[in-house]
């Protein structure tokens, strides 16, 4: 937790220290390198939200007191504007009814990613103006008690933070009020006290230059089943190098993360290896685990039925055959149940 906010903390002030020292006799090669420090603190920065911190603070495993979780999940969800509040009556929703179409509004399959536009690249290497300006009117709304669409549905997060939960509610509009109020007083200050580049590293630090953070969370569903009780046909694993597994805090161990999600972060790797016999055999690195989604996103266009069903162990050691699981995935499809698994209380 606190070695991603200062690595955090870390990269604005070098970002500040090297505005700073540009002016019109180094500025032609002073320039790339304070871009390139920009690009490197937003790709870190990325991670701040309910991808990483946000999300594991929410289930309350980083420390083992109530109280460390909710101040650290607070500074969090401060600095990347997250919306926690919402986001954890929601993700236990998720975790209960993973991809279930009628009970998960988190995540609804298939999952589309349309990467061949040079809009695309722009708002995932640079930074995406519309999101930062929905954004911006999400949590205005917010602040008055209305719940707009942005990253979830609306219809989605006004079911789980409803109405009618009157108390859970006024929650909900106090946070936004600060979270708005807050950075609002916080770009007053820089403005007035001259430091104005602050409000690009750290009002905007954790909403731009998404591309790793999109490259390391998109794998956790898309391409697989739907509506399927077993979450190693709608879950995805895959293993990567030390820096995403540090930024991303081992969610790459998404399978695990779902059968266990009260086993903290730092220990998904053991608990891989411990149940690894019951498990789908899993890619090594991004390149690998991205040519395999890519084949299984073109396959989609073509078949929209079509889904990724991974080889599951038998109880001998041996692979299920694919007929096998075609069969058992459609089987669950038709009769799933809803698995209510203990998330957070």
């Amino acid at each position: 937790v606190i070695p991603q906010l200062a690595l955090f903390f870390a990269t604005c002030a070098l970002c500040w220290f090297l505005f700073h020292k540009m002016g019109w006799s180094n500025w032609h090669w002073m320039l790339p390198v304070l871009l390139l420090a920009l690009f490197i603190h937003g790709t870190f920065g990325a991670f701040m939200n309910s991808g990483g911190p946000v999300h594991e603070l929410c289930h309350k495993t980083p420390f083992r007191t109530k109280a460390l979780n909710e101040f650290f999940l607070k500074v969090y969800s401060f600095i990347s504007w997250a919306d926690y509040i919402g986001f954890r009556p929601s993700h236990v929703k998720h975790h209960q009814a993973t991809v279930h179409a009628d009970h998960d509004g988190e995540v609804v399959l298939p999952q589309k990613l349309d990467w061949y536009t040079a809009k695309f690249f722009f708002t995932q290497l640079v930074f995406d103006p519309s999101y930062i300006y929905n954004g911006l009117k999400w949590w205005i709304w917010a602040a008055m008690g209305e719940i707009k669409e942005w990253i979830f549905g609306a219809e989605w997060m006004n079911q789980v933070v409803p109405k009618t939960n009157t108390k859970l509610r006024r929650e909900h509009r106090r946070w936004a009020q600060i979270v708005l109020f807050g950075h609002t007083a916080l770009v007053i200050v820089f403005i007035a006290t001259g430091q104005w580049f602050l409000i690009i590293p750290f009002t905007l630090g954790a909403s731009c230059c998404s591309w790793l953070g999109l490259l390391c969370a998109r794998p956790q569903h898309i391409g697989l089943s739907p509506n399927v009780p077993d979450f190693r046909l709608c879950c995805r694993t895959y293993t990567c190098g030390w820096l995403p597994s540090f930024l991303y805090w081992n969610m790459q161990y998404h399978v695990e993360h779902h059968m266990f999600p009260s086993v903290p972060f730092y220990n998904l790797p053991k608990l891989r290896k411990l149940i690894e016999a019951d498990l789908p055999p899993v890619t090594h690195g991004l390149w690998a685990t991205w040519k395999e989604i890519i084949v299984i996103i073109k396959k989609q266009k073509e078949d929209p039925n079509y889904v990724f069903i991974p080889k599951l162990p038998q109880s001998k050691g041996e692979y299920a055959d694919d007929t096998v699981l075609e069969r058992e995935a459609a089987e669950g499809s038709e009769e799933a149940s809803v698995v209510a698994t203990p998330v957070m209380s």
